[in-house]
């Protein structure tokens, strides 16, 4: 076996591995932190089939800003009056049943579609340059801007942090 079928599997386990952890777990924390690595499995999987723009921006996107929020929400509220939060093993069987419904309506979309008569499968060429003309821009011509909005964003999430410390330690004084 080969070490590129080997680094694919290695994916697959991970994604599908992580997937099942977040399905079976109670603890939401573990679930976000398994998340994380669902997110990586999948990323690694999208540079297998050729998409490492959408690998990579996956994981900047999910990895590095959604993730990381959601992470820090859950930490921030982690005790309600006392107990730990907890999700439901009732919601299990209605988010299977959702789930399959999405997933069927998705596989028979996939197979009803003529995806060789879009228009945009012979502009493949174009559009690959304009990309790179873009990304090239976007970090030499607006690069300022760039950086100013991830200042803003730490800035906004530091705030955050402090007003729900700030919140929480008055909660406990009133208790």
């Amino acid at each position: 076996m080969e070490l590129e079928a080997i680094l694919f599997y290695f994916f697959a386990a991970i994604t599908g591995l992580s997937v099942l952890f977040i399905v079976f777990t109670r603890n939401i924390l573990y679930a976000a932190f398994a998340l994380i690595l669902t997110f990586i499995g999948v990323a690694g999987l999208f540079v297998f089939m050729g998409a490492e723009f959408i690998a990579i921006t996956q994981i900047l996107v999910y990895v590095g800003g959604v993730l990381v929020l959601l992470v820090f929400g859950i930490m921030l509220t982690q005790r309600l009056k006392g107990q730990k939060l907890k999700s439901g093993r009732n919601q299990l069987f209605l988010g299977f049943l959702v789930s399959a419904g999405i997933f069927a309506l998705m596989i028979k979309s996939i197979h009803s579609g003529a995806f060789s008569n879009l228009p945009w499968i012979d502009q493949e060429h174009t559009q690959e340059v304009e990309l790179k003309s873009f990304g090239l821009s976007l970090m030499t011509d607006y690069v300022l801007a760039f950086e100013v909005i991830g200042i803003l964003l730490l800035v906004a999430l530091i705030g955050a942090v402090r007003i729900a410390g700030n919140a929480r330690k008055e909660g406990e004084d009133a208790a």
